[in-house]
């Protein structure tokens, strides 16, 4: 198979950062990252931009590492609950999923991004619960949340 060798000019998830010099199958970069905005073909002038995207990048980094440490801790300082229907002995309808945090999360004026929350499995209890939220590739924070019933739990008749 034919590949090429490109300059990544913007990061691209599961290749690369700016900077990066890559070698990819020609289709991709022909079809996809070239007319995307992405990459550009490497050429001997091209090569000279590689130092002031590696300057670019370095300085990018530092700032969203700088912001996400900035986040978590405005994220361990925020305590949520989440309050659900329940029925008969406190079983809950429905579930509390990773769309239920970060929406209280935006109330409290925290925002992140969905696909950071990282929930297991959907909440089906009552009580403490404990979700990773991964900001940056070097800051992950644990949240701590509860979920509390929106109405008066009535013991089960047996």
């Amino acid at each position: 198979m034919a590949h090429s060798e490109i300059l990544l000019i913007k990061a691209v998830d599961g290749l690369g950062a700016e900077g990066d010099l890559v070698k990819v199958r020609a289709g991709y970069a022909r079809n996809f990252l070239l007319p995307q905005g992405k990459a550009m073909p490497l050429t001997q002038a091209n090569r000279k931009r590689v130092e002031a995207l590696k300057k670019a990048r370095v300085t990018r980094e530092s700032k969203e590492l700088e912001g996400a440490t900035v986040l978590s801790k405005q994220i361990e300082k925020a305590g949520i609950a989440i309050a659900v229907k329940t029925g008969e002995g406190g079983k809950l309808f429905g579930a509390v999923t990773a769309n239920d945090i970060h929406e209280k999360l935006a109330a409290a004026g925290i925002t992140v991004e969905k696909r950071r929350i990282h929930l297991g499995q959907p909440v089906k209890t009552l009580g403490k619960h404990a979700v990773n939220i991964r900001l940056h590739a070097d800051v992950t924070v644990e949240l701590t949340f509860d979920v509390v019933s929106e109405n008066p739990i009535v013991p089960a008749a047996e």
